[in-house]
């Protein structure tokens, strides 16, 4: 990631593209959650989304006469895209089945503390800093507090816990930040959009086996799914899967990556407000407690990195 702006933009594309990444990836989750409903199986739903928008995207990339076919590029984008569209996501859309969006997405939010403890090569940089570490505790207090009504209930013995989905969205945010930090230290050779072609190509073409042994193929009829369903299929593959994530991309290319990073902040606040006015889900008090909580560590470790990159413009001026 840049650590500063590489290049100018129009201040209204900008505008679009930071519009874009906070409300078309915070109302993903809703989305997913309603093509599910709208009778989609899960894992289908992540094989027709991520191999018609690879598809897509590489078809683009022939158009434009990039060249696509380098073994190491493909390793590696194959291995980010299993990690981040199949492991991390695939949990989202699985877990979506039984917790509310607006849940799964406040889970979720935690991702960028472990960006910070897998990020092995700036673990020197990053721990010497005391407002790193106070986010780091004051997410993981967060996180516990996420799971605490859960752990209650176990006790309590109040019936069926939803505490294994929550600790299987856990790994998939270990997950993305692992896939992301991969990517990160191996960079492509040829453009993003190539590497994110291949990324969820190959995403797909792992869910298509996988929708095979949970037998999602049995007796399914496309005729069976709602238009809701499809609508919902459509805006992820344009809007969740191709948009947004090229917004993401080229905001990377023209502004600081901290101010990039603020849809941390903004992606569960979305999610929670449309699973709870349209989809009608339930949010405890504990639960948006600990979401704030999780986003006020995110706050104290980007603040860090912002004074780090200052401090380097200066040097470097």
């Amino acid at each position: 990631m840049p650590l500063s702006s590489k290049k100018s933009a129009p201040p209204l594309l900008v505008i679009i593209a930071f519009a874009t990444v906070y409300i078309v990836w915070g109302s993903t989750y809703f989305f997913i959650r309603l093509a599910e409903q709208g009778g989609m199986p899960p894992f289908f739903l992540g094989a027709f989304r991520f191999t018609i928008a690879g598809l897509l995207m590489m078809g683009w990339c022939l158009i434009k006469g990039e060249k696509i076919f380098v073994k190491r590029d493909i390793m590696n984008a194959a291995v980010t895209g299993i990690l981040l569209l199949f492991v991390a996501n695939g949990i989202v859309i699985w877990a979506e089945q039984t917790l509310p969006s607006a849940m799964v997405a406040i889970l979720v939010s935690s991702a960028p503390i472990w960006f910070v403890l897998l990020d092995q090569p700036n673990w020197g940089v990053n721990f010497k800093n005391k407002a790193t570490i106070v986010g780091l505790v004051i997410g993981f207090a967060g996180v516990i507090i996420l799971f605490s009504e859960q752990i209650e209930k176990i006790f309590a013995g109040g019936g069926a816990s939803k505490l294994p989905w929550m600790l299987l969205l856990l790994l998939g945010t270990i997950s993305w930040a692992g896939g992301s930090l991969f990517s990160k230290h191996r960079p492509t050779s040829g453009s993003s959009t190539v590497s994110t072609a291949w990324q969820m190509l190959s995403a797909g073409l792992v869910y298509i086996p996988v929708s095979f042994i949970h037998n999602e193929y049995a007796g399914f009829n496309f005729h069976s799914i709602q238009t809701s369903g499809w609508l919902s299929v459509l805006y992820l593959i344009i809007f969740g899967s191709i948009a947004a994530y090229s917004a993401y991309v080229w905001l990377l290319q023209v502004r600081p990556a901290t101010q990039v990073s603020t849809y941390a902040y903004v992606n569960p606040v979305i999610a929670v407000i449309l699973g709870v006015v349209f989809a009608m889900e339930h949010i405890s008090f504990t639960q948006l407690a600990g979401l704030f909580i999780i986003l006020g560590s995110v706050l104290l470790i980007n603040l860090a990195k912002y004074r780090k990159e200052k401090l380097q413009l200066r040097a470097a001026e």
